[in-house]
């Protein structure tokens, strides 16, 4: 599902050429879930961008359910995050003028599906928000926005989400719930998950966790639910390959 092979990105500084990520390569099977921790300034959320083609590779490449990211211009990165990708931020990211179902709805209408309205209904039953559909952002809980963002990302049945620290705005109270709601929603619709976090309750759910350290990928843990070894190379290895 996701193939990478010695991606690395520097940006231009003042001082000149700055490198955020040394080579990295893995790859994740479709329905895993993955977990991207370590350090603040590690390079896990630069990591991210690039998985979900927000962001440029400056060399190596990157597949998506085959297609390579690393090829397309911006457009066509677009198109497939369009077709293929779901996103749920840290900070929810929903429309202020829009309701908890117009919400939710707003990536099926994009898709140009005919039946939004009933799709954004049943997935807002689903995540325990039926009675909340005509409620406004400012309106809902933190918790409860999470639900919504939640919903909206799953609405399109995407092959493959991204969720860049999902709890990192609720309390213990409300992050145990969204755990179970996310993971619950990607059992249910084998879609594989890549996320960010720096909680280790919510990294433990998922099969496998990426340890990032200094822009290098250093560790992956595999959980005991799951034994498959990750394909993972090392930078020296990317670069003998």
């Amino acid at each position: 599902m996701i193939k990478t092979s010695a991606i690395t990105k520097t940006v231009t500084t003042s001082q000149g050429e700055l490198s955020i990520l040394q080579p990295i390569s893995f790859e994740v099977k479709a329905g895993e879930s993955i977990a991207i921790v370590g350090a603040s300034g590690s390079g896990k959320s630069t990591l991210l961008s690039l998985l979900a083609g927000l962001d440029e590779v400056s060399s190596g490449s990157i597949y998506l359910d085959g297609q390579g990211l690393h090829d397309m211009n911006e457009e066509q990165r677009a198109q497939l995050r369009g077709e293929k990708v779901g996103f749920i931020f840290q900070s929810f990211m929903l429309v202020q003028s829009l309701t908890a179902l117009e919400n939710i709805m707003l990536p099926a209408e994009i898709a140009g599906l005919d039946n939004a309205k009933q799709l954004g209904q049943e997935i807002l039953e689903k995540v325990g928000l039926g009675h909340r559909g005509d409620h406004y952002p400012n309106q809902l809980s933190g918790g409860e926005q999470q639900r919504v963002a939640i919903a909206r990302a799953f609405i399109t049945k995407p092959k493959i989400l991204f969720a860049d620290e999902p709890t990192g705005n609720l309390d213990a109270a409300n992050s145990g719930k969204i755990e179970q709601l996310l993971f619950d929603l990607n059992r249910d619709s084998h879609t594989t998950l890549v996320l960010v976090t720096h909680d280790n309750e919510l990294a433990k759910h998922c099969q496998r966790q990426l340890l990032m350290n200094a822009g290098e990928l250093s560790e992956v843990t595999v959980s005991i639910k799951n034994t498959d070894p990750i394909d993972v190379l090392t930078p020296s290895e990317s670069q003998a390959g």
